[in-house]
């Protein structure tokens, strides 16, 4: 049963010397440190480890992975970053989740990289260790992945941008995540490819890096439209940042001229879409991530047996503006099933 438990002061002052005061931790249980993961009532002890407790994809996340829980008479402890990248504080989130009896693990890893040696120890205890959302590098280094297939959702917004500039040449503008980051590289490939272009095509006007921030986008856009005043395409990485390109292309009045894309699907995001401001955008799912992540677990609890390899939670392409050949659902379906 999903609840919120108090800490023994002891553990919270051992706590607090690990660094764990680096992290927002909700519902950590006492735990006798078993590695059976169940506590004194019997249930699963699940724990799910996100980058930040603040981005509205984790809140729904959390959401799905608590429903879950209770569906499934487990117990779910929980623990975030202070910021995305804070690897550091997702490793003592690790180390204290183990100490504590977890049978599972479900983590969003800020580093893809520097994370895995936290999650070996984990495994090597009898933790099973699922990532959500981003994969580990080496993708082997948990036991399995529940994520968004990211580069078929940056193809399905590829082809789409391709059919609605049909019979127009192209200037494209990039506005991607940030240097090596699988999940922005994925998708900037994907929409290359769902575009039938290659990464040096000279469609390819202008990139620039956003961190997926939306004041970033509005920079880079502007930056963009300083050295290629003629683009007509926009592909963005997440919708705050396509958001923060309809802004510059608004101060530009452009705004109805320039076809934007994205990836992500959240409320936000989906409600631009119906209003216009994006012409489409991929939807994901951060809830089925999470609730799946926990069945594994459970189940893994049950009988031993471990969920592997990776699960493909789904991409639907969103747009009011359908293209031949392209399947897509509208906004109504969009905002029934978003997050955020």
């Amino acid at each position: 049963m999903s609840r919120t438990l108090r800490l023994p002061l002891s553990l919270i002052r051992a706590a607090a010397c690990t660094g764990i005061a680096a992290l927002t931790l909700t519902a950590c249980g006492s735990g006798s440190g078993s590695s059976s993961g169940a506590d004194g009532s019997g249930s699963v002890k699940i724990g799910l480890i996100t980058k930040t407790d603040t981005n509205p994809f984790f809140v729904k996340m959390k959401e799905g992975a608590e429903k879950a829980a209770k569906e499934n008479g487990a117990r779910l402890v929980t623990a975030a970053g202070r910021f995305d990248g804070d690897n550091a504080g997702q490793v003592t989130a690790v180390e204290n989740m183990v100490a504590s009896g977890v049978k599972g693990i479900l983590i969003t890893p800020s580093d893809s990289k520097a994370i895995v040696p936290a999650i070996q120890k984990a495994r090597a205890k009898g933790v099973l260790v699922i990532a959500l959302d981003t994969p580990t590098e080496p993708q082997s280094a948990v036991d399995a992945l529940f994520a968004t297939d990211n580069l078929k959702a940056g193809e399905l917004i590829g082809e789409y941008a391709k059919a609605a500039m049909k019979g127009r040449t192209a200037k494209i503008a990039t506005l991607d995540l940030a240097p090596g980051v699988s999940v922005g590289v994925q998708r900037h490939n994907g929409f290359l490819k769902g575009f039938g272009i290659g990464e040096k095509d000279p469609a390819v006007v202008c990139s620039q890096d956003t961190g997926g921030d939306q004041a970033k986008g509005q920079t880079a856009m502007e930056n963009c439209l300083q050295k290629a005043p003629g683009i007509n395409v926009v592909y963005t990485i997440n919708e705050p940042a396509a958001l923060g390109a309809y802004t510059a292309l608004k101060a530009k009045g452009r705004e109805k001229d320039v076809l934007i894309v994205s990836v992500d699907g959240g409320c936000t995001g989906t409600q631009a879409v119906k209003d216009g401001k994006i012409a489409a955008t991929s939807q994901q799912y951060p809830l089925k991530m999470a609730a799946e992540g926990v069945k594994a677990v459970v189940t893994y609890a049950k009988n031993g047996k471990k969920a592997s390899g990776y699960t493909d939670t789904g991409a639907t392409l969103i747009s009011d503006k359908t293209q031949p050949g392209v399947a897509s659902k509208d906004t109504a379906y969009g905002l029934e099933n978003c997050w955020g």
